[in-house]
């Protein structure tokens, strides 16, 4: 785990191990969450519909929906 230090300017630098990880490069935009305490900072996707492409498959079964096709 690493620390960084806000500038006078309000700024972070993002150690180079973190920007790797992203897979950050100059001018990337990043997403900024605050939760609580809790401040989550993440790459922003380049188009939200590939992100969350199949999000929700886990959410029902197959047979849940051969349940709903059968009650129509």
């Amino acid at each position: 785990m690493q620390t960084v230090k806000l500038s006078s300017k309000n700024q972070i630098v993002l150690p180079k191990e973190a920007r790797e990880a992203m897979r950050l490069k100059g001018r990337d935009e990043l997403l900024v969450v605050v939760k609580g305490d809790v401040t989550v900072i993440m790459p922003k996707p380049k188009t939200y519909r590939a992100e969350l492409a199949g999000a929700g498959k886990s959410i029902y079964g197959k047979a849940h929906l051969q349940r709903e096709r059968k009650s129509w």
